[in-house]
């Protein structure tokens, strides 16, 4: 089938709010697996809907998703990765799909994870004159490293300058983050698309003893916590070692695992005596977050760092690696502690603090919920549909 480039905008038709937007979003992980990415595209499709505008998302599906999408989803071929059959390779545009965007008319692609059917969705807008907006929500060059195959990095750096670049516009959910793009020369538009928190399931009131001691926590008894995905490039080596220590030197402490992933054995294995609670959701998250004591977070791979922001949200103080994301929301002995990545020893001097004052604890608890009030989930997604309507009208003066 003949694609044929649509005539250009003319420029009284540029939509000029957004319930005259028309979204078409590719989306490697709709709703397969639960990540802090898919959550935030959720909420962004659910705003939209909710403001008028018109939302179709294009996205792999499996049998048994983790949870119902928000939206009308259409199924695009994808195959597994090896040894992370729970995450799945989009692998193309076939007719069909193409069908259906002619069909639905979008305004905008936005395109969110840099595999093959989102290359091709950016050659189909192209082709079209519609503009393309990206959003990036991992530190995907950073992956490599975690798997022994660091000399990879600066070629998928290469490959992920050049998708980007494609796009007319980019949005990342931190300025720290941003600022990295820019450095890399990943595009030269880049706006913010931070995160929010939702302050009904987090918040310090979720916190249950009885829940705890179920676990076999004492009430006297201080817990690090652990919250996301078990995937080795959350930093789970740096988590270990640095616990490991802290056994050496014998201060006092319990770890509180949230999460669940394929590698839960191996850090079973290396923690023996922690407390693994499992998946959790809606307000059993909120209040397994609640129950921990402080939040030790050594992942340099988010961009932004929602479980830093849900932590802070229940009043607890953070320790994390000092890198994208959680730079931009832990200030230093203020609500937490950011430490150079990877610095085990350095790391478990500043847990050692938080296990054994607890007026400080307490302190920056307060600091962190009083800066998680800044988070507001409407006002975030709103700065996404100015910028898809910002691009769109740039976009028609470009074709004049």
């Amino acid at each position: 089938m003949t694609s044929h480039a649509a005539p250009p905008i003319a420029l009284n038709a540029i939509p000029a709010r957004i319930e005259d937007l028309r979204v078409a979003l590719f989306s490697g992980n709709y709703n397969m697996v639960t990540d802090g990415a898919n959550k935030a595209l959720n909420r962004l499709v659910g705003y939209l809907l909710s403001k008028g505008a018109q939302v179709r998302i294009y996205s792999p599906t499996i049998a048994e998703p983790a949870f119902k999408p928000t939206g009308d989803l259409v199924s695009v071929p994808s195959f597994a990765i090896p040894g992370r059959a729970e995450y799945r390779i989009a692998s193309g545009l076939p007719r069909s799909v193409r069908r259906d965007l002619d069909a639905f008319q979008p305004n905008i692609v936005h395109v969110s994870s840099p595999d093959v059917t989102a290359h091709r969705a950016v050659s189909w807008a192209r082709a079209r004159g519609l503009p393309v907006l990206g959003s990036v929500h991992t530190r995907f060059d950073t992956y490599p490293r975690y798997y022994n195959l660091a000399w990879v990095e600066p070629l998928l750096t290469a490959v992920l300058r050049r998708f980007y670049r494609r796009c007319d516009g980019l949005v990342a959910p931190s300025e720290s983050f941003a600022q990295v793009l820019r450095d890399q020369r990943m595009n030269y538009d880049i706006s913010l698309w931070s995160r929010g928190v939702d302050r009904e399931i987090f918040n310090p009131e979720r916190r249950d003893m009885a829940w705890r001691r179920a676990l076999g926590i004492a009430d006297d008894e201080v817990a690090i916590g652990f919250l996301g995905r078990l995937v080795m490039e959350k930093g789970l080596d740096v988590f270990a070692d640095t616990v490991e220590e802290l056994e050496q030197r014998g201060i006092p402490h319990r770890v509180l695992v949230i999460g669940q992933g394929p590698a839960q054995s191996w850090m079973e294995a290396r923690l023996p005596k922690a407390v693994f609670a499992g998946y959790q959701a809606g307000t059993d998250l909120g209040r397994a977050v609640a129950g921990m004591d402080v939040l030790f977070n050594p992942s340099i791979t988010e961009t932004f760092g929602n479980v830093t922001l849900e932590a802070m949200a229940c009043a607890r103080p953070v320790v994390a690696a000092e890198a994208t994301g959680s730079e931009s929301l832990v200030d230093d002995r203020v609500n937490g502690r950011l430490i150079r990545p990877g610095a085990v020893h350095a790391f478990a001097e500043a847990l050692k603090v938080y296990l054994t004052d607890a007026d400080l604890r307490a302190a920056h608890g307060a600091a962190g919920e009083a800066r998680a009030r800044d988070f507001s989930w409407d006002r975030i997604n709103q700065s996404v549909a100015d910028t898809y309507l910002r691009l769109i009208r740039q976009n028609a003066r470009r074709k004049g």
